[in-house]
């Protein structure tokens, strides 16, 4: 069986230039170099011990994500520009976590993390606060929260994770800008009845837009409930529900904001089925911008984040933080764009 000095004698280069490829710091690597330690790694065959470099390093060369469920296309997204960053650009592997924002599941995820060499993990909790996210940065896992608030120590006024979203008010005042600009005189914020930060910057950008443009009394929010807490995997459900809900009301609105893309799909599902024509007599937006929205009919308007560019910087920093402990966590806030489909109709006057 082929060993690293094998690989570097075929290679015709040091054994620490093909330890530095197995460790992902090709930055300095001239590009030939790199090809000739890759090409004599296959032909020999070779697969570096990850044990042996788990035991050298102190960690395994992999990250964890944490998701509320990946039943929800959005998360399912998240962990494919995650994992591309991940590999592509460091070589480090993804281990997937489903935990529902349940803190049981959360806290047994983060041990298996630690106890199988995993030092970093990327977050996406309805709150990063918790005990078991501080005690578990106190064991040395060192932690990116995506999509919530930044956590700041009480003593040091000090950021302790980095946080890395999308700008979500913007997104809400996007959404209400388009809909209003479109001639949408009535218009609804429609959600899952749970808060999460994420929720409430949203819901917060789309009534101040509406306030500032006189129609404060013309936006309201219409929530249902999930059977289940924050109802990320059954947001079509809900969407159908609500549908229900706004398909009796005296005073519908003509133009709905969506708290995500799959909410969005189930209402107008929903709404399709009580006689109410989308766009037509009803236009949506949802937010997320998942691959999904262009395929349906209408397909969906919807606000985007800068998915691919959000996952590469948090690899980036879990991957610089755990080499050099000493760097200081930051806040990265990401600008959203509007995709303009077929689910908003201009409206006379």
């Amino acid at each position: 069986m082929a060993n690293i000095r094998d690989v570097a004698s075929r290679a015709g280069v040091s054994v620490s230039s093909v330890s530095n490829v197995l460790n992902g710091r090709t930055d300095q690597m001239r590009q030939e170099t790199l090809v000739r330690i890759e090409n004599a790694m296959l032909e020999l065959n070779y697969h570096p011990n990850r044990a042996a470099q788990q035991l050298k390093t102190g960690h395994a060369k992999m990250i964890g994500l944490l998701v509320p469920s990946i039943v929800n296309p959005s998360f399912a997204a998240l962990a494919r520009e995650v994992d591309l960053a991940a590999k592509n650009n460091h070589g480090y592997r993804v281990l997937l976590g489903n935990t529902y924002r349940e803190e049981d599941e959360e806290q047994a995820f983060l041990t298996d993390l630690m106890s199988h060499g995993v030092r970093g993990v990327i977050v996406v909790s309805s709150s990063i606060e918790k005990s078991h996210f501080s005690e578990a940065a106190e064991n040395g896992l060192v932690m990116v929260n995506y999509d919530g608030s930044s956590v700041t120590d009480a003593e040091s006024n000090q950021i302790l994770y980095d946080s890395v979203s999308m700008d979500n008010r913007q997104a809400g005042r996007i959404a209400a800008q388009y809909l209003i600009d479109q001639g949408c005189r009535e218009i609804a914020f429609v959600t899952e009845t749970t808060r999460t930060i994420s929720r409430c910057h949203k819901i917060e950008g789309f009534l101040a837009l509406a306030a500032e443009k006189g129609m404060k009394t013309h936006a309201r929010v219409i929530e249902g409930k999930a059977t289940k807490a924050y109802g990320d995997t059954e947001m079509v459900e809900l969407g159908n529900q609500l549908a229900a809900t706004i398909s009796e009301l005296p005073l519908k609105p003509d133009g709905i904001v969506a708290i995500n893309d799959v909410l969005a799909i189930g209402l107008i599902a929903g709404l399709r089925s009580k006689g109410i024509r989308v766009p037509e007599d009803i236009s949506i937006v949802g937010i997320d911008n998942i691959s999904l929205s262009g395929l349906i009919t209408p397909a969906l308007t919807s606000v985007a984040p800068p998915l691919a560019d959000m996952a590469t910087i948090m690899v980036e920093r879990l991957i610089s933080r755990l080499n050099s402990p000493h760097i200081n966590a930051e806040e990265f806030l990401f600008t959203p764009t509007l995709v303009v489909r077929d689910s908003v109709i201009k409206r006379p006057g």
